[in-house]
């Protein structure tokens, strides 16, 4: 069963944070989250599933961007949220929708237990014009049947920024993430040298 807005309002503080939470955004079965003003972008030509990509972050000016068709965006929600004792799920507003704009391309559902920012991952048919803060998805609350185990994943857990994929610790437990600082100052270090 989904929670109505009703129900989402009743159990903040308690199964449920949104932060922050304006109660114009509650809607009769979901509530809307906003459209924090980076995204990122993957630099590789081909991505690799068993390596760190490097990223490229873009900020979303008040005037508005563009996003291109064929061109994967990362952003993330300005809200935190926090959900125990049911399984949180985001889904696009239809409005968004119908301008051709996936805001999650496959990842809509949460885990029992997760903390943090949603990271969006966003897809235009055309080329579509966006601005920060826009009510861009909603998240809805299912409620559970069984035993609960809540997430607990070194991964997304507890996030503070946009997540590019982080499969490649999975895969290759071993990999390094490139730092650009660090590889700047290796590169300058080994001119002195």
């Amino acid at each position: 069963m989904i929670l109505t807005g009703e129900e989402i309002q009743n159990q903040l503080g308690t199964n449920i944070l949104i932060d922050p939470f304006d109660p114009q955004r509650l809607n009769p079965n979901s509530y809307n989250l906003t459209l924090h003003h980076e995204l990122l972008t993957y630099e590789e030509v081909v991505l690799d599933m068993k390596k760190p990509n490097r990223t490229r972050r873009i900020n979303i000016p008040e005037e508005g961007l563009v996003l291109s068709p064929n061109q994967l965006y990362l952003a993330r929600t300005v809200e935190r949220t926090e959900t125990h004792n049911l399984v949180p799920m985001i889904e696009g507003r239809s409005s968004i929708g119908r301008l051709g704009l996936f805001v999650h391309v496959t990842a809509g559902f949460g885990d029992v237990g997760f903390r943090g920012y949603w990271t969006l991952e966003m897809f235009a048919v055309q080329p579509v014009k966006i601005y920060p803060r826009v009510e861009i998805c909603q998240i809805i609350y299912h409620q559970v049947a069984g035993e609960i185990r809540e997430y607990a994943s070194n991964k997304y857990q507890n996030n503070h920024d946009i997540q590019p994929s982080l499969l490649y610790k999975e895969l290759n437990p071993d990999a390094k993430v490139f730092d650009p600082q660090r590889a700047l100052f290796e590169f300058a270090a080994g001119e002195r040298s």
